[in-house]
């Protein structure tokens, strides 16, 4: 199994994340965190099964985010292997669902959510329409793929494209027991793939936002909670977790950057930022080292090296 396109965190979770942490979330950006953070959490899982499970079968790519017929549409995992194209949509859904043509009742409030079945279906159709496009002629399937070993469904279709937490072993089995021999259609196709998605997701959504809102500190790499100087180290008092001054120092930058894409980076403003480095030289140092001085002493600010 070649995994050319490796699943990243989505800038929205991380600055969710970082948010999370350095202010108050509206309810619902609040409910949104949570359920990035969910299916993040099934796709790692799904994702680990891949690896524990599938030979060298084809090319992995996920998380794509495509353009097809001035619609937009996003693959959690796409699988291409000689016989064809398998899609798959990853859901972490937890308890117990009825299926429905339109939608899934949630048990026991009755609650009601889209069949995940229509997103699944509108993302094959666009895909089957962009390889139409491209000349391309392989067979696409698309799966859903619920990974949560606490999910039940009731009343689904036996032919329905739906792979069960139960089920999932025995899928990727099946996978296995068909050899596979690559082309290069089909290593043209996958680059061809990457170099058509879209790195910032029409979808995201934002909350809004300011600096002197935001909670000063360096949050740790692991659980997220504030951390704090001992000597040396930056050290997190819940996980243990540690690292250097410089390292902390580096992903403040990262994670200030990805928050405020506009703000000039100065020795100042890193050290309101991390809060808990009181050595302006020790920030100006990691400065220098890492980035390239602009501007007089007074006015100096910092940028990426060319």
């Amino acid at each position: 199994m070649i995994v050319l396109k490796p699943r990243a965190l989505a800038n929205e979770m991380k600055i969710l994340r970082s948010l999370q942490r350095k202010m108050s979330l509206l309810q619902q950006d609040g409910k949104r965190h949570m359920h990035l953070e969910k299916g993040w959490q099934g796709e790692q899982r799904f994702d680990q099964l891949l690896m524990e499970r599938l030979q060298n079968v084809g090319y992995l790519l996920h998380d794509l985010c495509l353009e097809q017929n001035h619609s937009v549409f996003q693959i959690d995992t796409l699988l291409i292997s000689e016989k064809g194209i398998l899609l798959f949509e990853i859901k972490n859904y937890e308890g117990d669902y009825v299926y429905g043509a339109e939608n899934f009742r949630i048990l026991p409030s009755d609650q009601e959510i889209l069949n995940p079945l229509h997103q699944l279906n509108r993302s094959i159709t666009l895909f089957r329409s962009l390889l139409s496009k491209l000349k391309i002629q392989l067979p696409v399937k698309g799966y859903i793929a619920f990974v949560n070993p606490q999910f039940t469904l009731y009343e689904a279709p036996v032919n329905a494209p739906i792979i069960l937490p139960s089920q999932l072993h025995r899928f990727l089995e099946r996978i296995n027991q068909n050899p596979s021999l690559l082309s290069r259609q089909h290593r043209e196709l996958a680059d061809h793939l990457l170099e058509m998605h879209l790195p910032i997701s029409p979808y995201a959504r934002m909350p809004d936002y300011h600096f002197q809102h935001l909670g000063k500190g360096i949050l740790c790499n692991t659980c997220h909670s504030f951390m704090i100087k001992t000597g040396r180290k930056i050290v997190c008092n819940k996980c243990g977790y540690d690292e250097s001054v410089e390292n902390s120092i580096m992903r403040s930058i990262e994670e200030l950057t990805l928050l405020f894409p506009d703000q000039r980076i100065t020795t100042s403003i890193i050290q309101q930022w991390c809060r808990i480095i009181d050595s302006r030289k020790t920030i100006r140092r990691v400065l220098v080292q890492n980035f390239q001085p602009v501007g007089s002493k007074k006015q100096r600010h910092y940028v990426i090296r060319t």
